[in-house]
């Protein structure tokens, strides 16, 4: 149904821990145009916020789906942040098949409902337990097939340019974030993510 991309070598573990202080300074490589305003990137949280915070993750990753709710919680509470949430599938094929549906979702506007979807299912994922878990969530896997047909190239540009970046930021696994101008490795707790958020304001 999705066309696969191949192009991912990076080992399949994700980080437990990371300490609160940050890695300053983007990778020589990139700008800050290139993380935070990819126009094909979609954006929670506040569209217009004065700081955004850039995750790393994989839909197979306990990690990311664990911390999922505190991210969303700082973000929301915050009220002036703005999300991105950059696909790195390092999790293998499903992983990769799991962030074009919801890419291809995006483009038919139902990119939050799709990646909340499968960010709160536990365990390992299949093609097919994608396919079941969008379309339990209303989604037309359809109307998702043939946005991806339509957007193939768009998606697969995306995730590698995600995929271009995290290496650029030499990030080891899932969760790793860009907040402001610092780069965190590893989950991240709420307080922890505000503490984050607060010390880039303040940059």
């Amino acid at each position: 149904m999705l066309n696969r991309r191949h192009f991912l070598s990076v080992a399949a573990g994700g980080v437990a821990l990371a300490g609160l202080a940050p890695r300053l300074g983007f990778a020589q490589q990139l700008t800050q145009q290139e993380v935070f305003h990819d126009p094909d990137a979609p954006v929670l949280g506040n569209p217009k916020g004065d700081v955004t915070v850039v995750e790393f993750f994989d839909y197979q990753c306990p990690y990311c789906k664990k911390s999922h709710p505190d991210v969303e919680a700082a973000v929301s509470e915050d009220g002036n942040v703005r999300l991105i949430m950059k696909d790195w599938p390092v999790f293998g094929d499903v992983s990769v098949f799991a962030a074009q549906a919801v890419l291809g979702a995006n483009e038919i506007g139902l990119y939050k409902p799709a990646m909340e979807a499968l960010m709160a299912t536990q365990g390992s994922l299949s093609e097919d337990k994608v396919r079941s878990v969008l379309s339990t969530a209303g989604i037309d896997m359809g109307k998702v097939t043939t946005a991806l047909q339509q957007n193939n190239q768009k998606i697969s540009d995306l995730l590698t340019r995600n995929y271009k970046q995290a290496v650029a930021f030499n990030f080891r696994g899932t969760p790793s974030f860009v907040i402001g101008r610092g780069t965190y490795s590893g989950v991240l707790s709420k307080d922890q993510l505000r503490e984050a958020i607060n010390q880039a304001r303040a940059a």
